[in-house]
């Protein structure tokens, strides 16, 4: 009789210790900084293709509405090929590096890695956002959306579509590790985006 409050005591699941303050703030950095990183292999990806290019990159100071930034611009008159794989790279490299997490880390919303999940953040939430704003063609003129478009000759909308749709689909992945459709879409739609390289 004595035993049975034990017995049932034993059965029930600890709850998971709490995260020390030091740790949540360790975390908190390790995130940003992995933002920052995706960051800087987007802009990375303009800036290798301009220097092949020789297109005279530098940075230019933009506006997007209230908010100040800055963005690695080039000259005017590349080729249609030449502009269309200089305003993509930066959504070239979002889509490798998720691909390398998401096979790295297949399990990445479980994992205690927080540098990792900042690059994969920055990287999904980046491309939503300028999927959004090139649905509604809003925003700066040196967007890379625009400069697709422009490229391909297309309405700026349909680069929108193509640069959510692999974003997505790695979200839904994340979120469902064990969906093959959804790996297999996902890089079916990041390969199609590099493919339309060849339509110009």
């Amino acid at each position: 009789m004595l035993l049975a409050p034990y017995s049932v005591g034993a059965q029930t699941p600890a709850a998971p210790p709490a995260q020390p303050p030091e740790n949540v703030a360790a975390d908190t950095l390790k995130f940003l900084a992995g933002g920052a990183t995706a960051f800087l292999a987007h802009e990375s990806g303009h800036l290798f293709f301009d220097v092949i290019f020789d297109a005279s990159p530098h940075v230019k100071r933009v506006q997007f509405g209230p908010i100040p930034f800055f963005a690695v611009a080039h000259r005017a008159g590349l080729s249609p090929r030449r502009e269309f794989t200089v305003s993509s790279a930066g959504f070239w490299m979002q889509e490798a590096g998720n691909e390398w997490l998401l096979g790295r880390h297949p399990d990445l919303r479980h994992d205690r890695a927080p540098f990792a999940k900042g690059v994969f953040a920055f990287n999904v939430l980046t491309s939503i956002g300028y999927g959004t704003v090139a649905f509604f063609k809003a925003g700066p003129a040196e967007r890379d959306t625009r400069g697709m478009a422009a490229s391909l000759d297309v309405d700026e909308r349909v680069i929108g579509a193509v640069v959510i749709a692999p974003a997505i689909l790695d979200a839904y992945r994340y979120f469902y590790p064990d969906a093959r459709w959804a790996r297999w879409a996902s890089r079916v739609a990041k390969a199609g985006s590099v493919l339309l390289v060849i339509r110009r």
